[in-house]
């Protein structure tokens, strides 16, 4: 068995611990490196010390020796992190999982851009249940085209910075293509006083920010007569992980291209 070399970015964070569980839980990933940002707590610390165990990988802002020897790199920061981390791993013929949400036009442009030179993969939720939850979205557009109100609901911890949720928007994007719409065209980002009667070729977001909510996102068809929810309810950055490693596994042969979570598992058919 080959064993994948892992870099884990935003090491200390919550996304990052879970991470660099899951990379020591398994039998064929090494934690080859973790990046942290300059002020990190845990900057010089082993990564996995918060475990009590030693990784053998320190938690260092340091490019170069942070991703010294890792074929992939999984990154759940901001932005503005992942696009330098990104152009270093372009350079140098490293691999990148991008759970990272957030990014304007000119991130993904730039994203697209560095996928012609190393294999990427770049979706705004790795959790293989919630790309599940997304062809069924797509299924069920298809066949409630008419009659039938789409709003979207998604609820995050406080700590969230973005709104609406990458996953939202997403959805969105998903039920959209399925309808023949474009979502910059038809998307409700909020209502507020007297808005007039709904356009029913509108799709809706509402926006719910509070306490520890991991992540929880509800499409709801609202008909005639009746109302069709499609949920998915997150209890733990567990998924997410572990979708993040079969991504990271996906790109091992890829030399370079651009890939979502529904290439890794097989839905795009």
């Amino acid at each position: 068995m080959t064993t994948l070399n892992i870099a884990i970015a935003g090491a200390g964070g919550r996304m990052g611990r879970m991470l660099v569980e899951a990379v020591l839980a398994s039998d064929d990933l090494r934690l080859s490196g973790a990046l942290g940002v300059p002020d990190s707590a845990g900057l010089g610390q082993d990564a996995a010390t918060f475990l009590g165990k030693a990784s053998g990988a320190i938690v260092t802002s340091d490019l170069a020796a942070g991703l010294e020897g890792a074929d992939v790199l999984i990154d759940f920061t901001r932005p503005e992190g992942t696009l330098q981390h990104l152009e270093y791993c372009a350079a140098h013929g490293i691999k990148v999982v991008i759970g990272t949400t957030g990014f304007d036009d000119a991130g993904k442009a730039a994203i697209r851009a560095a996928a012609e030179k190393t294999a990427v993969v770049f979706a705004p939720n790795m959790s293989v249940g919630v790309n599940v939850t997304m062809k069924l979205l797509e299924m069920a557009a298809q066949n409630l085209a008419t009659g039938y109100d789409i709003e979207i609901i998604e609820a995050h911890h406080r700590h969230k910075v973005d709104a609406p949720s990458g996953t939202a928007l997403k959805m969105g994007e998903v039920i959209a293509d399925a309808l023949g719409r474009d979502l910059k065209e038809c998307a409700v980002y909020g209502r507020e006083g007297v808005t007039g009667e709904r356009d029913p070729s509108t799709i809706g977001f509402a926006t719910v920010r509070g306490g520890d909510i991991i992540g929880d996102h509800t499409v709801l068809f609202a008909g005639t007569g009746e109302r069709i929810e499609i949920s998915h309810k997150s209890s733990s950055r567990a998924g997410y992980a572990q979708g993040s490693l079969r991504a990271a596994r996906f790109l091992a042969d890829k030399p370079a291209g651009l890939f979502d979570m529904y290439a890794v598992l097989g839905l795009n058919t």
